[in-house]
C-alpha cells in the first residue's frame, strides 16, 4: 500500500511540475516540434488549450501505466499471489465509464470557448478578400479598392540548385499582405480554380479556399513584424511554390502604406491612359513580352512555348497564336473556364498583355508579323 501511495504522489508531482513548466517556459526555448504560441490572443489561447489537453493526456497515461506496472509488480506470481477469479464488477464498469465522461466534459468547456472565439468574425475593423489560384494569392481590401497578386519571389536559379538557397527559401513573395496591428482583420477566403488553404501558423489561422464558397477567419496581431505561411492543401504542380507573407504594421505606418498604394493606383491608371494613345515598336513589344512570358507563362507553357503534352497546350505553332488574333486577346484577358488558364486582366496592364501577345505571335518561329497594341486590347475588353 505504501508503494502505491508513493507512486501516486510521484505521478501527481510530475503532472504538477510539467504544468508549471508548460506555462512558464519562454517562447524562444520551445521546441520547433511543438505547436507555436503565435503572436495573437487567439493563437496563444490555442497554444494554451493544446498544452492543457497534452498534459491531461500525459497525466492519464502516467496514472494508467503507473497503476498497471505497480499492480504487475505487487501481484506477480513469484510472490505467491493468486489471480482473482471474477467475471464482472459493476463498480469498475461504472468507474471507467463515469471518469472518462467527466474528463471529456471538463476538456470540452475550454475547447468550445476557444473554437467559438476563433469563428467569431463580427465587428471587424478591416475586411480582406483572399483568393487562391494556381499558384499565387490575390488580396483585395474591401474598404479601399486596393488589390494585387502575391507571387513567389524566390529565384528560379535557387530552385534549380544553381544559386545558394536564401534564408527564406520558398517563403518569400514579391508583394506581401499588409495589415495593421491592434485591429481585428477579417479574411474572406475563396478560390478561383481548385482547393487551396491559407495557413499562417503565427495567427492560428488555417482555412480552406474552396471554389464557389467563402470561408471566414480573423486575426488581431499584437506586435509589428513579418509572418510567413504556405498553402496547406495540395493544389497542383506548383503547390510548394505558393507562400504567404504578412507584414503587420503599426496603425500609423499602415495608414501611410494605404495612402501610398492608393496614390500608386491612381498614377498607374493615368499612365495606362497615356499608353493607350501610344504605339510601341515591335522590338519594344517583343522585349517586354518576353520578360512577362518568362515570369507569368513559362511555368506551364515552357520557355520554348512547347507546353507539356497532355497537360498544358503548346503556343508554338498553335492555331490560336498563328490565326485567331481575337481569341488570343480574349484568352489572355478572361482565361478559359475549366482549365488552368487564368484571366490576366487583373494581373497585367493592358500594355503588358499587348506585349506578351505580340511576343507569343512572333516567337519560336511563329513569325506572324502581328503587332498588338494596348489600345486594341482595351477596345476588345470594352466590347468595341
Amino acid at each position: 500500500m505504501n508503494l502505491i501511495k508513493k507512486t501516486m504522489a510521484a505521478v501527481l508531482t510530475f503532472f504538477f511540475s510539467m504544468s508549471i513548466w508548460a506555462q512558464t517556459i519562454d517562447a524562444s526555448q520551445r521546441s520547433d516540434l511543438n505547436l507555436r504560441a503565435g503572436v495573437t490572443e487567439i493563437s496563444n489561447e490555442v497554444y494554451d488549450l493544446h498544452m492543457l489537453m497534452f498534459m491531461v493526456c500525459v497525466g492519464i497515461a502516467v496514472v494508467v501505466f503507473g497503476v498497471m506496472f505497480v499492480s504487475m509488480y505487487l501481484h506477480r506470481k513469484s510472490r505467491g499471489v493468486k489471480p482473482a477469479n471474477f467475471h464482472e464488477s459493476v463498480k469498475v464498469e461504472i468507474a471507467w465509464t463515469v471518469i472518462p465522461f467527466i474528463i471529456l466534459i471538463a476538456m470540452a468547456f475550454p475547447a468550445a470557448k476557444t473554437l467559438i472565439a476563433m469563428e467569431d468574425t463580427s465587428e471587424a475593423d478591416l475586411t480582406i478578400l483572399v483568393t487562391g489560384s494556381q499558384w499565387k494569392w490575390n488580396y483585395r481590401y474591401m474598404d479601399s479598392g486596393i488589390e494585387y497578386f502575391s507571387n513567389l519571389a524566390t529565384q528560379r536559379e535557387q530552385i534549380n540548385n544553381k544559386f545558394e538557397k536564401g534564408e527564406n527559401y520558398l517563403l518569400e513573395v514579391d508583394r506581401p499582405l499588409v495589415i495593421p496591428t491592434g485591429q481585428k482583420v477579417r479574411f474572406l477566403i475563396t478560390s478561383d480554380d481548385v482547393i487551396h488553404s491559407w495557413w499562417v501558423p503565427d495567427f492560428a489561422v488555417k482555412k480552406d479556399a474552396n471554389p464557389g464558397f467563402i470561408n471566414e477567419a480573423w486575426t488581431n496581431v499584437i506586435e509589428p513584424g513579418v509572418y510567413r505561411g504556405q498553402c496547406a492543401e495540395l493544389c497542383g504542380k506548383d503547390h510548394g511554390f505558393m507562400p504567404i507573407v504578412v507584414i503587420a504594421k503599426s496603425p500609423d505606418d499602415y495608414a501611410q502604406w494605404k495612402a501610398d498604394e492608393i496614390s500608386a493606383i491612381e498614377t498607374a491608371k493615368a499612365e495606362e491612359e497615356r499608353l493607350l494613345s501610344m504605339n510601341m515598336s515591335m522590338d519594344d513589344l517583343m522585349a517586354n513580352g518576353q520578360k512577362i512570358y518568362l515570369a507569368k507563362c513559362a511555368a506551364c507553357h515552357m520557355p520554348n512555348g512547347e507546353g507539356l503534352p497532355g497537360v498544358f497546350p503548346a503556343i508554338k505553332g498553335s492555331d490560336l497564336a498563328l490565326n485567331d488574333r481575337a481569341g488570343h486577346i480574349d484568352i489572355l484577358l478572361n482565361g478559359r473556364t475549366g482549365t488552368a488558364m487564368q484571366a490576366f486582366s487583373k494581373q497585367l496592364t493592358l500594355s503588358e498583355i499587348a506585349a506578351v501577345i505580340t511576343f507569343q505571335r512572333n516567337a519560336w518561329g511563329n513569325n506572324t508579323g502581328d503587332i498588338v497594341q494596348a489600345a486594341e486590347v482595351h477596345a476588345y475588353a470594352n466590347g468595341q
